[in-house]
């Protein structure tokens, strides 16, 4: 008798976690950028250690955390950028590069325009402190083009496009393409990531059509995402208007279009929408479908980073841009930002 009941209670064990293996959750996240000694000495106390006290549960549970690296990883150099009014330039302490593995980040995009902030040299110091951290990364013309990340024996394969001209573009669709087909061929799951749309608290709503700002063309970022999607992109997440904008799912497919600055604690605006900082958790199915989420609220404290928002303004305000800018979108947002 004893044996039968430790049988099946080993049985539901077994299907509890062969339950639990089929649900895979992504963690998402905005501009990180967690200080510069560029062009003056801007950085948080204790040397950045609290930056994400409030997030990094969410993003060291989640089977894949991805974000977007704002600025470079380096010690000296010279700038790219020529000064003016648009014009900035971030250089964050390579010393701060543990800080992103601590937090539970598995990948980071470059395909920004502040990746090149330092030229080659820039790049170079970044790309080798992501890689001691053992932080994927893609995205710049000539270096990465992909990455894959394994977690949990489920193979992962990461993409990055930008607008800038070091970037891979999100304006060449048979680029686009080209990357989605590589990496179907060797992962489960595939995850975009891109830089684009106008940027500034105006520009919260999603468009339809090509954007231009600064003279140049930021993408018709609509027509991208579901291009990706229908060559075979799982989860797309987008950065680079600095304010979040809406969500949607396509083809059974998860996009988010915009999740802002998310740990920018100098060097940007950050007052009002431009604060807010979400993380949105989602839950996909093994083949990609996409099962349920949560819009987790942070707002963004200057020279402190990303802190939780009790009022849940954030995930308010990303609800009401996805009822508003998705036709008969079937994500409804909660008071609670699950959706």
């Amino acid at each position: 008798m004893k044996s039968v009941f430790l049988s099946s209670i080993l049985l539901i064990a077994s299907t509890v976690a062969q339950a639990k293996s089929d649900t895979l959750t992504i963690a998402m996240t905005g501009d990180i950028m967690m200080g510069t000694t560029f062009p003056e000495v801007a950085l948080p106390q204790n040397d950045g250690r609290n930056l994400f006290d409030d997030t990094k549960a969410i993003t060291r549970r989640a089977d894949l955390a991805v974000g977007n690296l704002e600025g470079t990883l380096c010690d000296a150099g010279k700038s790219t950028k020529t000064p003016g009014k648009n014009s900035y330039a971030f250089r964050t302490p390579t010393k701060y590069a543990p800080l992103l593995k601590d937090a539970g980040y598995d990948f980071l995009s470059m395909a920004n325009n502040h990746s090149n902030d330092f030229g080659d040299e820039g790049m170079n110091s970044t790309e080798k402190c992501l890689d001691e951290q053992g932080i994927k990364y893609a995205g710049v013309e000539g270096r990465a083009r992909m990455a894959v990340v394994e977690r949990g024996g489920v193979k992962y394969g990461i993409c990055a496009f930008g607008h800038n001209s070091y970037t891979m573009k999100h304006t060449d669709l048979e680029l686009v393409k080209s990357v989605l087909d590589e990496l179907k061929r060797q992962c489960e799951i595939v995850v975009v990531s891109f830089h684009g749309g106008a940027e500034g608290k105006t520009k919260n709503h999603l468009p339809y059509g090509h954007e231009m700002f600064l003279g140049e063309d930021r993408g018709d970022l609509r027509t991208f995402a579901h291009f990706c999607v229908d060559n075979g992109a799982d989860v797309i997440y987008g950065h680079g208007p600095h304010v979040v904008r809406c969500m949607e799912v396509y083809k059974g497919r998860f996009i988010v279009y915009s999740l802002g600055n998310f740990c920018t604690p100098y060097g940007m605006n950050l007052t009002g929408i431009s604060g807010y900082a979400p993380v949105v958790e989602i839950k996909i199915a093994k083949d990609g479908r996409f099962l349920k989420g949560k819009v987790h609220s942070f707002i963004q404290q200057k020279g402190v980073g990303p802190r939780k928002d009790e009022s849940e303004v954030v995930a308010k305000e990303m609800g009401r841009l996805s009822r508003e800018d998705i036709h008969q979108n079937p994500i409804k947002v909660d008071e609670k930002g699950n959706f």
